[in-house]
């Protein structure tokens, strides 16, 4: 195995597993690290990037691994295990359906680093408006998160079907229009990319398991432990991160990355895949 092929690996792993549950998106930072790389051929990477989401999913497994065994202990009678494992399901639909139905289309048209760049400014700016607006807060905790809200969260989630949006920017930063304290908009997000970043990965390793060989288990193991690693670093540094601060440092890095990528590719100082 190539060497600079695995530390190539190791560099998207680590990109994913910073990226995923900050609110900057993991796609967006793929697609154009991917791009810089100039690494595996485009159906290959594919399935790489939505493979190492897997590592990112299991660092929060792990490191949620007590609430979520008393929450599905506890989910067999009614009370807010029950509750929460309701609303994470109820969270998961909308983006899952529409993503089965929509999916191929947004691939081929807007996986690509310009429009990624427009996702990150724009996404940008919604968090500045989410943030300058008075934030009321109606729930403290997850455990207080009624379906009502899971569903809407769900709905918001649909926006990171747009690459560069951020699935943890749009579920977190929509926790925050919808009532939730910053604590309870991340948490909530974390718990909901369970089921949304594993159901991705797994339905992609089996549609595309023609273009895979023996020869990509190094690469992939390369990339999916660097996620799992870095990921469970990026938890714990966000939730330090928002007891005393705002996502608005978030919001001007997308801003600035994103007028970045445009500012290069209009020049040609970098040649992005358009």
């Amino acid at each position: 195995m190539e060497m600079l092929l695995l530390f190539k690996a190791l560099i998207m792993g680590i990109v994913e597993g910073i990226t995923e549950f900050l609110p900057i998106s993991s796609t967006g930072h793929l697609i154009l690290t991917g791009d810089l790389l100039d690494f595996l051929d485009k159906g290959k990477r594919d399935v790489f990037e939505i493979f190492i989401q897997l590592g990112a999913m299991l660092a929060v497994v792990w490191e949620y691994r007590r609430k979520i065994a008393s929450t599905l202990s506890g989910a067999r009678a009614p009370g807010s295990e029950r509750n929460l494992l309701l609303a994470v399901l109820i969270a998961f639909i909308p983006a899952a359906l529409l993503g089965k139905l929509f999916s191929e289309s947004i691939k081929a048209h807007l996986f690509q680093p310009v429009p990624v760049a427009l996702a990150f400014i724009i996404g940008g700016l919604v968090i500045l408006w989410a943030e300058k607006r008075q934030h009321t807060v109606t729930v403290q905790t997850v455990d207080e998160l009624t379906l009502k809200d899971a569903l809407k969260i769900g709905l918001a989630q649909c926006l990171a079907l747009i690459p560069g949006t951020s699935r943890s920017g749009a579920t977190i930063i929509g926790g925050l229009f919808f009532g939730l304290s910053r604590k309870a908009a991340t948490e909530f997000s974390f718990f909901l990319g369970i089921p949304t970043l594993g159901a991705a990965s797994i339905y992609s390793l089996i549609k595309h398991r023609h273009l895979l060989d023996a020869g990509d288990v190094p690469v992939f193991a390369v990339g999916f432990v660097a996620s799992f690693l870095f990921a469970m670093l990026a938890i714990r540094a966000l939730l330090r991160f928002i007891s005393t601060h705002t996502f608005i440092v978030f919001a001007w890095y997308r801003i600035v990355f994103g007028l970045l990528v445009l500012l290069t590719a209009y020049t040609g100082l970098v040649s992005w895949t358009v």
